[in-house]
């Protein structure tokens, strides 16, 4: 399979499933490679793929390795991932770059869905959405997970905007890009690690069914972007707000003593949270994707079926 001529290897698999019409859940890579800690992130990977087949679906790990966009990977692909020190954090933007260079790439939210929408697959499941950054009226520091959800017809299932961002800001953005904001079972938009975040969830939705028909009737109208859905939390899983708030603000203290800024801010936050919180992050991180790969699974199974 092959776009603009850059070739997006699809796995046999993956090919036949998206072929025969059966649902399909794509995953991103940068959560492997620069969200987690080894041997976690490995072991999270594995986990998040056998949730998506126990619930009926077919997983697609998306990366690029030497140079070559995948959609499917092996488990020795997801342990260089999870392990190679040279692998690059790849937004759009990067893709071709890489694929010049032949170089290994994990692909963000943004490059995730681009490569998602080359390959057939509707739903995309995540920890966290990217966004405004805090501070981006001086560094201008936005997502482009943001303006890709604005042109890629690939819906997201995520437990809301990552709590280190700007979260009004965010949601303003998407309202100005044309982005549907869906929150699952909730009226409140989730942050995360948080069930709650102080901002109101545009839409509510209650299901996978219902999400499935949103879905469609976006695309049947004709708008060509993606949507979110903001699936919270777990409650047993979460750490309030109010607890985890003062850790975001100690680890941006941090980040801006330190002068790290653009693509190494994420990583850098996100593991200084995790040595904050003795690892609770970490524990919360990881059951947010369970949480959102049992969703999406549900959401690409009754995408799937009304098609």
């Amino acid at each position: 399979m092959s776009a603009a001529g850059l070739p997006v290897d699809v796995t046999a698999e993956v090919a036949d499933a998206l072929a025969d019409g059966r649902p399909v859940v794509a995953l991103e890579s940068t959560i492997i490679s620069h969200g987690m800690p080894y041997p976690q992130n490995v072991a999270m990977a594995v986990e998040v793929e056998g949730i998506v087949r126990d619930a009926g679906a077919v997983p697609a790990t998306i990366a690029v390795l030497d140079g070559r966009p995948l959609v499917g990977l092996d488990r020795d692909q997801l342990e260089v991932l999870a392990s190679d020190g040279s692998v690059a954090k790849a937004s759009v933007r990067d893709l071709p770059v890489l694929a010049a260079q032949r170089r290994h790439g994990a692909t963000t939210v943004a490059a995730t869905m681009r490569l998602a929408a080359l390959a057939g697959i509707r739903v995309f499941v995540t920890g966290g959405l990217g966004g405004v950054h805090r501070g981006a009226q001086q560094s201008f520091d936005i997502s482009a997970d943001l303006t890709e959800l604005a042109r890629t017809p690939v819906a997201v299932v995520c437990a809301g905007v990552k709590s280190i961002l700007d979260i009004g800001l965010t949601l303003e953005a998407l309202e100005t890009l044309g982005v549907p904001v869906l929150g699952v079972g909730t009226e409140e938009f989730p942050s995360f690690y948080s069930r709650t975040s102080g901002f109101r969830a545009p839409t509510r939705v209650d299901g996978a069914d219902e999400i499935a028909r949103v879905m469609r009737a976006q695309w049947a109208l004709g708008l060509p972007g993606g949507l979110v859905v903001a699936n919270p939390i777990p409650p047993a899983d979460e750490i309030p707000a109010e607890e985890i708030g003062g850790v975001i603000e100690e680890a941006l203290a941090d980040l801006d003593r330190l002068g790290i800024g653009g693509q190494a801010a994420t990583p850098y936050l996100l593991g200084r949270i995790v040595e904050l919180t003795g690892g609770g992050s970490l524990t919360a991180n990881i059951a947010l994707v369970r949480n959102n790969a049992r969703l999406g699974a549900a959401v690409a199974a009754a995408y799937a079926e009304r098609r």
